[in-house]
């Protein structure tokens, strides 16, 4: 057999191949998941345009879980990579809060949409948002002091990657949501204005109907 004509393949297998299937399963989960995120949020909030304000956060939290990681020297890994789905809840929740109190101020105590609803509505939550923030940052340092220690190969990345990206979240997100809501939210707000008032009058006439037909059965 002429030796040109031989054929040669090699294939990474094991490990690596294991960890490789395990990051595009999780990358294929994760895109359901912020599927599922936009859909819970568009159902609440009845505007894309609110729903991609909230998820707006997201992209902060990777940056600061992006450089967290650099810095410490590690790479990407299946275990970062669940840090970054974790840290999309946390992050997520942070817009809801600010977001939902901005509707509540306009809604339910007539606040007129602009600044001042906004810069209130922002300090009002800023509270509750530095707290969780804090709380959940004091609970990963252990975590990520002596990352050679036994047990903590696989909690070492993941406590880097959600505390870089709180950091990151927490600070860029107090300006980015405020900014972005007050640019593109009253549209959405003018509507659900809309949708509460017509819900509030639908609802008397409701009561009328109800109470006279039972007057009626009496």
């Amino acid at each position: 057999m002429n030796p040109s004509q031989t054929g040669v393949s090699a294939s990474l297998e094991g490990t690596f191949q294991a960890q490789e299937e395990s990051m595009r399963t999780i990358g294929a989960l994760s895109l359901v998941s912020l599927s599922l995120i936009f859909a819970i949020l568009y159902s609440r909030y009845r505007s894309a345009t609110l729903a991609v304000i909230v998820m707006g956060s997201v992209p902060l939290a990777l940056i600061g879980s992006v450089i967290a990681l650099w810095w410490v020297g590690q790479p990407l890994s299946v275990a970062s990579m669940i840090g970054f789905i974790t840290l999309t809840g946390i992050a997520t929740r942070n817009g809801i809060l600010k977001i939902s109190h901005y509707i509540n101020l306009a809604l339910h105590e007539g606040l007129p949409f602009g600044r001042d609803l906004v810069v209130r509505g922002s300090l009002e939550r800023l509270t509750p948002v530095l707290m969780t923030a804090l709380s959940a940052g004091v609970a990963l340092i252990p975590l990520m002091i002596d990352a050679q220690a036994p047990g903590k190969e696989v909690l070492h990345p993941v406590a880097v990657t959600i505390f870089g990206g709180l950091v990151s979240a927490t600070l860029l997100d107090t300006a980015l949501t405020p900014v972005l809501f007050l640019t593109f939210g009253r549209k959405p707000l003018e509507r659900l204005r809309h949708v509460v008032a017509q819900a509030e009058a639908r609802a008397p006439a409701a009561g009328t109907a109800a109470a006279g037909g039972s007057i009626e059965a009496y």
